[in-house]
């Protein structure tokens, strides 16, 4: 019965509710094998699957677990969800700034993915940050201090987990309909009442190109409306790496410096801000333009830090723990002029290389390592200036600077 499934979806036909109820909760009882399960995943990336396939997968997702009730809160629950990228903090910046302006945010985030690392993942470099809440601690968090930053709880979607750590090594990341059933199955089942997503594209993204990026935003609110949530989607670069720092403690000090009021204009900061504004909006149901105004001044008068430092000391953490390797390696401009490409799927190798993610399930992460960026592209640079440093561990890595920096006159 397995083996009939998975050659039917080799051969690129449609499976019914039926057989992928068999196969996907067969694989959570472990009676289906990894290999089993990996083939069918590879032949949905290479085949893909039907609208009504992929509303099956994400009822059967929602449906392996609790569908959490937070009506008790109030107010409008707006959740936000990246497709992963290259540097990708936003959450640390725009949740705590949503919730000093009165929105509430429930957010169960994840762990790293591919070369992108995971909301939780960086979470956890703050030391003592508790990541594993269950439901009660959620609602009376929400209810206290208006946010939650946190993992998903056991019984949230379990059936995700199990297929999310499966893909994480068997190339099957980029798959439109495992992203859109894995994305949606978690947003529903969280019980927000509008949602967020920022889809991005390019070299350090899953999606590749704006077309698969288009697709995935019209799948996603097409599933919204199957489930009655309203769904809104950015679409956002991700050529080059989003911010200065790549590497999980790295990140969590910069999106510190960036609630701080401490960075300038820049592609991470102005994107933040307008997700920040985005969620504002919907879940205010004000003007994007009265929102953003809004967000401008929680940087300013420092209610949005204040709230961040209000829910680390909430999940227990102890910010001023944070540790960065002290073994450092500076990368050198070559020549003097202006800095026209950072790649940001080589820095994404780069950080995995030295230990900022997994490669294998078994790899433990390095939370002290990781790359910071001195110049963004657009900067004018020196010959012998620093681009970058390199915060590395125990791990000896090989760096082809030609690979990720393009200096042009």
């Amino acid at each position: 019965m397995i083996l009939d499934i998975i050659n039917k979806k080799r051969l690129g036909k449609e499976l019914t509710y039926k057989e992928l109820d068999t196969i996907f909760n067969g694989y959570l009882n472990g009676d289906v094998l990894d290999y089993q399960m990996a083939s069918l995943l590879m032949a949905i990336c290479i085949n893909g699957m039907s609208d009504e396939e992929i509303f099956a997968l994400t009822k059967i997702f929602i449906d392996s677990g609790d569908i959490l009730d937070f009506s008790s809160v109030d107010g409008i629950k707006v959740d936000k969800h990246s497709t992963g990228g290259i540097g990708d903090k936003t959450t640390l910046v725009i949740a705590p700034i949503v919730a000093s302006l009165g929105v509430p945010v429930i957010k169960m985030s994840g762990r790293g993915l591919g070369y992108t690392g995971g909301t939780i993942d960086k979470l956890e470099s703050i030391p003592g940050y508790r990541v594993n809440l269950k439901d009660k601690e959620i609602i009376h968090q929400v209810k206290d201090i208006g946010i939650v930053i946190t993992g998903q709880t056991a019984c949230l979607v379990p059936m995700d987990k199990a297929i999310y750590a499966l893909r994480d090594v068997t190339a099957t990341v980029s798959s439109i309909p495992l992203i859109a059933s894995s994305i949606m199955s978690k947003k529903i089942a969280s019980g927000a009442d509008k949602i967020l997503i920022d889809v991005k594209v390019g070299k350090g993204a899953l999606l590749k190109t704006k077309e698969d990026a288009k697709k995935l935003s019209e799948l996603m609110v097409k599933i919204g409306e199957f489930y009655q949530k309203e769904v809104r989607t950015i679409i956002s670069d991700m050529n080059t790496p989003l911010g200065r720092a790549i590497g999980n403690g790295l990140e969590v000090k910069e999106a510190i410096s960036v609630l701080k009021g401490e960075e300038k204009s820049n592609p991470f900061v102005d994107l933040c801000y307008d997700l920040a504004s985005e969620m504002v909006s919907m879940g205010k149901n004000i003007s994007k333009k009265d929102a953003y105004n809004q967000v401008l001044q929680s940087i300013k008068d420092g209610s949005a830090y204040n709230k961040f430092l209000e829910l680390v000391s909430y999940q227990k953490g102890d910010i001023n723990g944070i540790k960065i390797s002290q073994k450092k390696l500076d990368i050198l401009a070559p020549s003097s002029g202006i800095v026209k490409r950072i790649d940001a799927l080589e820095i994404g190798k780069l950080s995995l290389a030295l230990g900022a993610g997994k490669e294998t399930l078994n790899d433990k992460i390095d939370y002290s390592v990781g790359v910071y960026l001195h110049k963004l592209v657009g900067d004018k640079v020196k010959e012998g200036d620093v681009l970058a440093t390199l915060y590395m561990g125990n791990k000896k890595v090989d760096v082809n600077y030609d690979k990720i920096f393009t200096i042009d006159m």
